[in-house]
């Protein structure tokens, strides 16, 4: 008991040696800067006045645009919703039964899942063998969309130098790292394990229970984000990568796409796939469904941490 008390004695003074008096997440460069900063008010004015002084009078169509851009996006804005709530109007009442989806296909899979896939989850079943297309086309949607953004949004190092250069006084939110925060960093410590190994019995088990490839890789990708939260790029960076993304999400897609080719092209429905589905219920069975569980995972975990690490600084 002594030893115990004396090793939790030690791990608070051990957490408090870092510690300033200030536990907020601040500017890495900017906490060593001098003392005497330009509010964060005064920065944006003096950009205000600065684009006022560039713009105004000398581009036309700048100006105009200005003018214009509130009332065109407040117009469409209007447009659209209008359409969208004439369209649900036209939906056929909940329940009705001459609704379209009111058809053999969801009493075929409720019936023969379990046979034809070997699935005991039917979803899982459903997404990952009877629509397995469906499934192919969302998870290069989520890639498709991780590049739309990392086009959009990604600075690289030489244009962020050359910011820092010409603004050295500019509060960039993009380069934000946590510091002395030590209760953050102790409960991530231990809570990430623990949330990672949870999205990894979800993505495996997703055949036999609730869960599977896209709820799993969320949590996964939640997991990733709390530990940057708590520690920073620059710890993170050190196993999760650009190269690791993009090596991670092109294998986990191409597999799929490989897996799954001999349905694309030669068949529907009852083409076997030669693989044993075992015994339902048992973790290695259902046949397919299992390993392409694991590829969604991993595109929709890299998906999530990319969006949220682009968002945050441009860039991995």
């Amino acid at each position: 008991m002594s030893s115990k008390l004396n090793g939790l004695i030690n791990w608070i003074k051990t957490s408090g040696q870092d510690y300033n008096g200030d536990m907020s997440i601040r500017h890495v460069e900017l906490d060593r800067a001098r003392s005497n900063e330009v509010s964060k008010e005064e920065k944006e004015i003096h950009w205000l006045l600065s684009r006022k002084r560039v713009y105004s009078g000398k581009n036309a169509l700048l100006d105009a645009m200005d003018k214009v851009y509130g009332m065109v996006a407040s117009a469409f804005t209007i447009f659209f919703s209008i359409v969208l709530v004439i369209t649900v109007s036209y939906m056929p009442p909940t329940g009705e039964i001459n609704k379209p989806d009111n058809n053999e296909v969801p009493l075929r899979y409720i019936e023969s899942g379990l046979k034809e896939t070997g699935a005991v989850n039917i979803v899982a079943g459903m997404i990952l063998d009877y629509r397995a297309f469906d499934t192919l086309g969302e998870s290069h949607v989520l890639f498709a969309a991780a590049v739309a953004v990392m086009v959009l949004l990604r600075v690289d190092k030489e244009s962020r130098n050359k910011v820092r250069i010409a603004m050295p006084d500019l509060e960039d939110d993009t380069m934000y790292e946590p510091l002395h925060d030590a209760i953050l960093q102790k409960m991530v410590l231990l809570l990430v394990p623990v949330v990672m190994l949870f999205g990894i019995y979800v993505v495996l088990n997703g055949h036999i229970s609730p869960g599977g490839g896209f709820s799993g890789g969320a949590i996964i990708g939640a997991a990733l984000m709390m530990y940057l939260n708590a520690y920073g790029f620059e710890k993170t960076e050190k196993f999760f990568t650009e190269k690791v993304y993009q090596r991670i999400s092109v294998c986990a897609l191409a597999f799929y796409a490989l897996a799954k080719c001999y349905a694309f092209f030669c068949g529907a429905n009852g083409l076997d796939s030669h693989i044993p589905k075992g015994i339902p219920g048992a973790i290695l069975s259902a046949g397919l469904i299992l390993p392409l569980d694991i590829a969604v995972g991993c595109v929709v975990a890299c998906t999530m941490y990319g969006f949220y690490a682009l968002f945050r600084k441009g860039g991995f």
